[in-house]
């Protein structure tokens, strides 16, 4: 039986300002689970309060059995769920290597780390041949290889990504996106805020919409009847 992760009753916010109001979600390890909503919904700051980057006001945050409202975010990951910031944010001064070691900064078996790192980097002979060289130097869909092997160092049960597609040209949305899926074949759980509904959709198993800090839609592709319907959510309509 697959992992679920799951977001019960959530509130923060920033400073004094409540941002999420009651929040409840859940994804499953092996599915990709998007959360779509206008700029200023709180799709991120959910994700950012999963990841232990913010303090969980009420509510509660759960990994299985397992608790996780409270935790730090090293203490997050050795759970087994890892976030990926916006656009991948490799470290551009560090080398690839340094960069995936990154990965693993907070795991203590160094010497599993370093097996690890040899394993994925193997996966991604472009990488294998500038394992040396500065990541800021690389292309765009070099810069997200990195990243994506980044985010896998810990063997994570659920990889965050806050707008993978940010920035992209139309080409590097259609490779991130494939990438997404190779989370999800590997077994990996995603929980993917997205802008780029049109490009996201269709990789989603199951989906959340969030406007003004609330749930109005959770369902699957499948229950979306059209574009109308979609974007009367997306605007904060009723379901």
């Amino acid at each position: 039986m697959s992992t679920e992760l799951s977001v019960t009753d959530l509130v923060t916010g920033y400073g004094k300002q409540e941002i999420v109001h009651g929040v409840s979600m859940a994804a499953r390890e092996g599915e990709i689970t998007c959360v779509f909503g206008p700029n200023g919904s709180g799709k991120s700051t959910v994700v950012k309060a999963i990841a232990g980057l913010l303090p969980v006001w009420r509510g509660r945050l759960q990994l299985g059995e397992r608790e996780l409202t409270g935790l730090p975010v090293h203490e997050v990951v050795r759970h087994g769920i890892v976030m990926m910031p916006q656009g991948g944010g490799v470290f551009p001064r560090f080398t690839v290597m340094e960069n995936l070691r990154m990965g693993g900064y907070s795991l203590r078996d160094t010497a599993w780390v370093a097996q690890r790192i040899e394993a994925l980097i193997d996966e991604y002979p472009s990488l294998q041949r500038r394992r040396h060289v500065a990541a800021g130097s690389l292309s765009g869909g070099e810069q997200m290889m990195v990243a994506f092997a980044r985010a896998l160092v810990p063997d994570p049960t659920f990889v965050l990504l806050d707008e993978p597609s940010a920035g992209l040209s139309p080409a590097l949305v259609s490779e991130t996106m494939a990438r997404v899926e190779g989370l999800r074949e590997r077994g990996v759980g995603v929980v993917m805020i997205e802008q780029n509904i049109r490009e996201a959709l269709p990789v989603a198993d199951r989906l959340y919409i969030l406007a003004g800090g609330q749930r109005k839609f959770a369902g699957t592709p499948a229950d979306i009847h059209d574009d109308r319907h979609l974007m009367t959510l997306y605007m904060g309509g009723a379901a």
